[in-house]
């Protein structure tokens, strides 16, 4: 068997991985990138990239059909989703090819093919032709392997009528009627993109609310545009097994306090939430500790309990966000290499690509309100904002969380268009100890939507200008 010695050995090569593979190189130090799937990890591949392409076609889908209210006629608007797929899948290529060249181009060495520990020093890689190749890390072995889809039982996927995320990127046609079962993160995403495109959408969700742990008034905006738009939302409701029909469809069988009911559907999406891949690749049999549910605990440097054996990304526990995940590679890395670094931010941004989109950062009122701190809330809704109006997308708001007594900026939601982006500015907020005065008095630019974050700061103090303060 083939032996090769390397300073690093990073496992994984998505998010988390690869940046802090690239880091390392920079550093001037020796590392190997083990990867056996695809290099970019389910972000670039059937995650966060191919699904906001497919989202942001939707977007435009539904704006193109209403844009005779603005005096525009396209014809008839319809989607060639053989096209849509092959553009999607172009964005996705290029990426991922990007991330290799990017190895290569700091010095980085891809190494194809699946990872397990020897020993707490040592990876055998086992290559896609069966050979097997070890990899002896001299400083440190950085365990990037990420997340799965969770399986429900008596629901197992069969890729084409019962699928997960991986197959619902990647539909050859847009289903007539869809049952997504779990209302989070991925399944509201991705239902909402083919409910856009005519599917009729049934979400199933076991818990009170959808996007839980999101603020619950940013979500009632989100479950509206559902409903509005004829799907439905059963919260509350278990689904408890399916069943094939005579003509071909499935039927899923959801149990609920209002008694039990068959849904008919051509696809069901299953997500109900990720697990970290600690699993089977012998960090156990190292030494290396696992909570309950299969997180690898760590410090502020990265490190688990066996020295010079690292965690970063989803494995090492949530939030399981690609961008937490690039942050942690690249803190890592620079531990590794004797620098002083650390997992010292103050928070991580959330965003939910709904329609219209969710951004959150900080706490939410509720939260603030449960660690016993008096608060104040400035709100400030896009329907009363120009910009938003000439763009046509006036649902939601911003909504700031204030410290009564300090004025600190406690967290800030928003509901609307562009939320993704404009989540930004408040995440500097809160690093920088920001205080709603001090958002209230900065001058944003008109018109644009930045500007609803300074009214609802100014909201919050009692001196919003285009809202009736209380």
């Amino acid at each position: 068997m083939e032996e090769r010695t390397f300073d690093v050995v990073v496992l994984g090569g998505g998010p988390g991985g690869y940046p802090c593979a690239i880091r390392l190189g920079q550093l001037g130090l020796k590392v190997s990138c083990v990867e056996g799937e695809e290099y970019g990890g389910v972000c670039l591949n059937w995650g966060c990239i191919p699904s906001k392409a497919l989202i942001s076609t939707a977007h435009q889908y539904e704006k193109a059909g209403k844009a005779g209210e603005q005096g525009l006629t396209f014809g008839q608007v319809s989607v060639d989703v053989g096209k849509m797929q092959s553009w999607k899948n172009g964005i996705v290529k290029k990426l991922t090819g990007g991330v290799r060249m990017l190895l290569k181009q700091n010095g980085a060495e891809a190494v194809e093919g699946m990872g397990r520990f020897v020993d707490a020093k040592t990876v055998e890689v086992t290559r896609p032709s069966g050979e097997k190749l070890r990899l002896r890390a001299t400083r440190a072995i950085v365990v990037a392997t990420g997340s799965s889809t969770i399986q429900i039982p008596g629901f197992e996927l069969d890729g084409k009528q019962l699928i997960g995320a991986r197959e619902a990127v990647s539909l050859p046609a847009v289903p007539g009627r869809m049952v997504v079962i779990g209302g989070g993160v991925i399944g509201l995403e991705l239902g909402m993109v083919y409910q856009a495109f005519g599917a009729r959408l049934t979400v199933v969700e076991l818990t009170p609310s959808l996007l839980p742990g999101i603020d619950p008034d940013a979500v009632k905006v989100v479950e509206r545009s559902i409903t509005k738009k004829g799907g439905r939302v059963l919260k509350q409701a278990k689904a408890e097994r399916w069943e094939k029909n005579p003509d071909g469809s499935v039927a899923v069988v959801v149990a609920s306090e209002a008694g039990t009911e068959r849904i008919d559907a051509d696809v069901v999406l299953v997500a109900v939430g990720m697990r970290p891949r600690s699993r089977g690749i012998g960090l156990e049999e190292v030494g290396v500790k696992l909570d309950q549910r299969g997180f690898v605990p760590t410090d502020a440097q990265c490190q688990t309990n066996v020295p010079g054996i690292f965690a970063i990304g989803d494995v090492s526990g949530p939030p399981m966000l690609a961008h937490k995940a690039t942050k942690e590679g690249e803190v890592c890395a620079e531990v590794i290499a004797g620098k002083a670094a650390g997992k010292d931010w103050v928070t991580i941004p959330g965003i939910v690509f709904t329609d219209p989109e969710i951004a959150t950062v900080g706490l939410t009122e509720a939260a603030a309100k449960e660690q016993g701190l008096q608060v104040k809330v400035g709100r400030f809704p896009f329907a009363a904002l120009g910009r938003a109006m000439s763009i046509r997308e006036t649902d939601g708001f911003v909504k700031v969380v204030v410290d009564a007594a300090s004025g600190r900026v406690l967290g800030v939601h928003i509901v609307g268009p562009s939320a993704s982006d404009l989540i930004s500015e408040a995440a500097l907020a809160l690093e920088m100890v920001a205080t709603a005065e001090d958002l209230s008095l900065t001058v944003h630019p008109h018109p644009t939507l930045g500007e609803a974050l300074m009214e609802a700061a100014a909201h919050a103090l009692g001196h919003a200008i285009h809202i009736t303060n209380r």
